[in-house]
């Protein structure tokens, strides 16, 4: 491995280009706007005396609106009256247990955990980069990351510094190799070739919204699978063609100082072992092994998994997908450790399980003010009416489908610069956006699609994300002068491309009426 002959520069935080100035500026003035803003968990609270307040007031001039599929009147109930008061205060434990999200993504997370704590994800993750050719070596990268969503955050922690690594030891800039992994992960964050916790934990918030209109309704974590899958491959391409193309080509990627290859230790945090290659080798067996027993399972009409009729959407398979994809997790994780010695007795399982349950607290508190927020939003009636009014609007202007999903895309993604959990954006707008679109004959799978489109790609962008800190703190290893306008200087040009693409995609998806998953 040779060293990186460029001298030592100052690199510029300021970028030439009078367009990224004046981004630079509106990111400036969106993270101190954003740092103004309270913690999510009381955000959720001053919204719901925002909806007390305002039910008091819609109540009093009466506002209503006519339910399409019941025909029955909706009015505006106060939240601030006895009645209101008495839901809020009896039933605050209700809205949080009867929470879709709260249960499911606790069962998924408890296998996710195992497999994670077992060393299977890390060691997946070297794998699918070690060795690869240099010229796929952005695409390899930018890949495995859409892999790693499945691992959820833990995937930032694992993958920015390793692709700073394996772009080093291929004679390229480390600090492209930290942009490359980030923005893979943080742009895409909702395209995945696997399942992950975020199809069950936005399904669950899609349906509950959904029942607004059809109480039988279910959005299934496996709605939108076949749009997630063909979008991480076409995330990965053009992250990899703007990478290669554009900003490998730029003069200020070398470090603040000339930088070795790596060293026969860091190479061996990038290689697998033989012990762990043989570990992967049988857990690969065992998950494909798993997958075709589940599928043999659904083969027979008469087969219990299948639902009502001899149904697969219906089945207790896609409705338990959630137990499903948590002992599959776990299965896979307990081989993988057992094999590779992480794990020397079951009892480690339970630990692993424990960490994880310990690692989900700030979401779990986070949940309790959301499932109230929501509760008093639905009891009030506000979010029936929004949604009928503004259905009644979206046919009066005699808007094409896909001209409103468009737009929904647009506003979402505004909105995620500063709200950039991807389920509390979603648990705000859903309640909404679900019943408003379904009058108009627009399915939720739908909605909740383009949603995923619009919430993902500005992740990489915004400071607001604790990620885009954690992600500068990397390559502020090899440029120590590195800003905030460092790294969005590599990001804007990616995310303003994967978004246009990744959009017209979703539009040409929509348009030739592809399924966007099972269900």
């Amino acid at each position: 491995m040779s060293v990186t002959s460029a001298q030592p520069r100052t690199p510029s935080t300021e970028p030439q280009s009078r367009a990224l100035r004046i981004a630079f500026r509106g990111l400036t003035a969106i993270e101190k706007a954003g740092n103004r803003l309270p913690n999510p968990f009381w955000l959720f609270w001053i919204l719901a005396g925002i909806v007390a307040v305002l039910s008091a007031v819609l109540s009093a001039t009466g506002l209503s609106a006519l339910h399409p599929g019941t025909h029955e009147t909706i009015r505006v109930q106060n939240l601030l009256s006895r009645d209101g008061l008495t839901m809020a205060v009896e039933g605050a434990v209700d809205n949080y247990a009867a929470f879709p999200p709260l249960a499911t993504i606790l069962t998924v997370m408890f296998g996710i955990a195992v497999a994670e704590k077992s060393g299977l994800f890390s060691a997946l993750l070297r794998r699918m980069v070690a060795r690869v050719p240099g010229r796929y070596l952005t695409f390899a990268l930018s890949m495995t990351a859409m892999v790693s969503h499945v691992a959820g955050d833990a995937a930032y922690v694992t993958l920015i510094p390793l692709g700073a690594l394996v772009f080093r030891a291929a004679g390229r800039s480390p600090v492209l190799g930290c942009v490359v992994a980030y923005v893979s992960i943080a742009a895409g964050y909702d395209a995945s070739p696997s399942l992950t916790t975020t199809d069950v934990l936005l399904s669950g918030i899609s349906t509950a919204a959904a029942h607004t209109i059809d109480t039988h309704y279910v959005v299934t974590p496996v709605a939108n699978y076949f749009f997630g899958l063909g979008s991480s491959v076409l995330v990965a391409l053009v992250i990899t063609l703007v990478v290669d193309r554009v900003l490998a080509r730029r003069s200020d990627l070398d470090p603040d100082e000339p930088v070795a290859a790596p060293d026969a230790q860091e190479l061996a945090e990038i290689e697998v072992t033989d012990r762990q290659r043989r570990a992967l080798r049988t857990t690969g067996l065992v998950a494909v092994g798993f997958l075709a027993f589940l599928a043999a399972a659904m083969i027979p009409s008469s087969s219990p998994l299948r639902g009502e009729g001899g149904g697969i959407v219906n089945s207790p398979l896609i409705g338990g997908m959630a137990l499903v994809l948590g002992v599959f997790f776990a299965v896979l994780g307990t081989v993988y450790g057992r094999m590779t010695g992480t794990f020397t007795a079951a009892r480690d399982s339970i630990g692993a399980m424990a960490d994880g349950t310990r690692s989900m607290a700030p979401i779990l508190v986070l949940f309790f003010a959301i499932a109230q927020f929501l509760a008093y939003f639905k009891w009030t009636n506000i979010g029936d009416i929004l949604a009928v009014k503004g259905a009644e609007t979206l046919r009066d202007l005699h808007l094409n489908g896909w001209t409103v999903l468009v737009g929904i895309a647009v506003l979402i993604t505004f909105m995620n610069l500063v709200i950039t959990s991807g389920s509390a954006l979603w648990a705000l707008a859903a309640p909404v956006l679900v019943p408003m679109l379904m009058l108009i004959g627009i399915e939720p799978e739908t909605t909740q699609a383009v949603y995923r489109v619009a919430d993902s790609v500005t992740n990489c962008i915004t400071p607001m994300s604790p990620y885009f800190v954690m992600a500068l703190g990397f390559i502020q290893q090899y440029r120590k002068s590195a800003g905030i306008g460092t790294l969005a200087s590599f990001t804007l040009p990616i995310a303003a491309v994967v978004w246009v693409v990744w959009v017209a995609f979703f539009v040409a998806w929509y348009l030739l009426g592809i399924p966007l998953g099972i269900g």
